[in-house]
């Protein structure tokens, strides 16, 4: 069979990558294309932390990842074999981790703050995309974030925000932004547009790996 088209999707946090993945994957079925998401290879951590060490803690690091497994995981998809990864829930003690199947396909979707960063990882990408949004509209979304899915208080995740993310986002994502196929700035909050950017990579995709010719 031949080699999957692997499709890199970087950003930093709150720049949009999930809603952008989310309009992405609607182009797709299941059997066309698969997702590879960093954020499962944290390295796990005490889940007996105290609230104020899991403040302290500072996931946007790239050796929190486990960056060897998270490529081997990769290159199985790229031989066809299927993957079997547990979720990673950041510690939140309300969250039961799931057990992830991921099937190969066609079309592999890798997304994380440091995938442009891990040289093994960022020479398997056919194609990068950078989701980027100003830092107060980040800000916002992450904090909204934080509070509905994480556990944080505002002063938590202000904290890792102004001390973590930021620092994070401007060392280990921005050298990157202007090596990237697409850099996609999504600050708005009109959902058509990004659904109308996922559209045309999508149709771009159909052609490169299906041979489809737009319609």
């Amino acid at each position: 069979m031949n080699k999957p088209f692997v499709v890199g999707v970087a950003g930093g946090s709150g720049s949009g990558k999930t809603f952008f993945l989310k309009c992405f994957l609607e182009h797709f079925t299941a059997d066309e294309v698969c997702l590879v998401s960093q954020d499962d290879y944290y390295i796990p951590v005490a889940h007996n932390m105290t609230k104020e060490e899991n403040k302290l803690y500072n996931f946007d690091l790239p050796s929190t990842i486990d960056a060897d497994r998270f490529e081997a995981d990769i290159s199985k998809l790229m031989r066809w074999e299927t993957v079997y990864q547990q979720e990673y829930t950041f510690n939140n003690p309300n969250i039961v981790p799931k057990m992830l199947e991921i099937k190969p396909a066609p079309i592999i979707i890798v997304e994380g703050l440091f995938i442009l960063h891990f040289k093994k990882v960022a020479n398997d990408l056919d194609m990068t995309i950078f989701i980027d949004a100003d830092e107060e509209v980040a800000l916002r979304r992450r904090l909204k974030r934080d509070l509905a899915e994480r556990g944080y208080s505002n002063e938590d995740a202000s904290y890792k925000w102004h001390n973590h993310v930021v620092p994070a986002y401007k060392e280990f994502l921005l050298p990157f932004r202007d090596t990237c196929d697409r850099v996609i700035i999504n600050n708005g909050h009109i959902a058509d547009d990004i659904i109308k950017v996922t559209d045309d990579i999508s149709q771009e995709l159909r052609e490169k790996v299906f041979g489809e010719k737009k319609k």
